[in-house]
């Protein structure tokens, strides 16, 4: 909703622009109002007609005519009179405001490693995953205009979310991202050619991979690099992030007899496969050690990917002035008749 007054306008509230002499004319118009007030209070200082009394208490206790309590109203409705007129002559209009708001929308498929290695707790006080879905869902809430999907893998893969622009329901399917929803295993070459069938059909004018694992391909009938290239064929560009701290890390498992304890295993992570998919595509690899690292590498993507979006505001106005005119034009008109009837007095 915008509003347009005396040749300002605002927004929201916000004044968006001036047009100073309409600004000047109505600044006028109040300072002749406030002389009117101050004229119509000292009035009584230099009316003409005056009796001098040695004595007027007679007068005081004299009681006063309902015409004589009353008769300020002409002066009020005068100054109410005027008041209008001068914010009509303002021209005040409402408007509704209208965007068009055009985008260069971009098409991202999500790839997250739910195999059991991503249990790790190298990412304190969490595991790889939890840190892992706590990030994807910063990164879905910094984005806007743009259709986000979302494939988890482990031995097999699968799609978790279709491409959409619904973030509420994308952001719930991630929170019940979980291990064991397939059997174990790193399929890396399957999770890239799920998300390169999702994105094979967009019209988007850019179409982008981000797949995020701690393992090395030892699963599914693709292998990565085929599957990168099939990327690379339909234009589609693959960030490569490999999470987990180098050397041994935590992990836990659950023991029958002594419950939950953790055991030391080493990373094991094909860098140089990550490399060379994200080479091969024009993309970029990253390494994440730590939950800080992951949060700034997602931040480095967002800014890379940035959408384009153009926005045209029309405003249609409508006219306010008429409703001040006509009403001060009413009370000029009853302070005239009043003046002249009920409060008409002698000179």
């Amino acid at each position: 909703m915008s509003l347009e007054f005396a040749g300002l306008k605002f927004n929201l509230f916000n004044i968006i622009d001036t047009t100073i002499p309409a600004l000047v004319l109505f600044l006028i118009g109040l300072l002749v109002i406030i002389v009117m007030i101050l004229y119509h209070s000292r009035r009584k200082r230099f009316r003409s007609a005056t009796i001098k009394y040695s004595d007027v208490r007679i007068v005081k206790r004299a009681a006063r005519s309902s015409k004589q309590k009353y008769r300020f109203l002409l002066t009020v409705f005068r100054i109410c009179a005027i008041a209008l007129l001068i914010i009509g002559f303002a021209r005040p209009r409402a408007g509704t405001e209208y965007k068009e708001v055009t985008s260069e929308g971009i098409d991202i498929m999500l790839a997250l490693d739910v195999s059991s290695s991503m249990q790790a707790e190298d990412f304190k006080p969490n595991n790889r995953l939890y840190v892992a879905k706590e990030e994807i869902k910063k990164f879905i809430n910094k984005r806007t205009n743009d259709r986000i999907g979302l494939v988890v893998f482990a031995r097999y893969s699968y799609t978790q979310c279709p491409l959409t622009t619904d973030y509420g329901v994308l952001l719930n399917f991630v929170d019940k991202v979980n291990f064991g929803a397939v059997e174990d295993g790193t399929a890396i070459g399957m999770a890239i050619a799920n998300a390169v069938n999702r994105l094979r059909e967009s019209n988007a004018k850019s179409k982008i991979i981000i797949l995020l694992t701690d393992g090395d391909n030892n699963a599914g009938e693709i292998d990565p690099l085929t599957a990168a290239n099939l990327a690379a064929a339909m234009g589609i560009k693959i960030y490569t992030i490999a999470a987990g701290k180098p050397g041994n890390a935590m992990y836990p498992y659950q023991d029958p007899i002594f419950g939950k304890r953790y055991v030391y295993q080493p990373t094991r992570i094909d860098e140089e496969t990550l490399k060379e998919i994200a080479q091969k595509t024009d993309g970029r690899y990253f390494r994440a050690r730590s939950g800080e690292e992951l949060d700034q590498i997602y931040n480095s993507i967002d800014s890379l990917e940035k959408t384009k979006v153009k926005v045209a505001e029309h405003i249609q106005y409508r006219e306010l002035f008429q409703y001040f005119v006509y009403g001060g034009l009413f009370l000029l008109v009853v302070e005239i008749l009043l003046a002249n009837t009920y409060f008409k007095k002698l000179p």
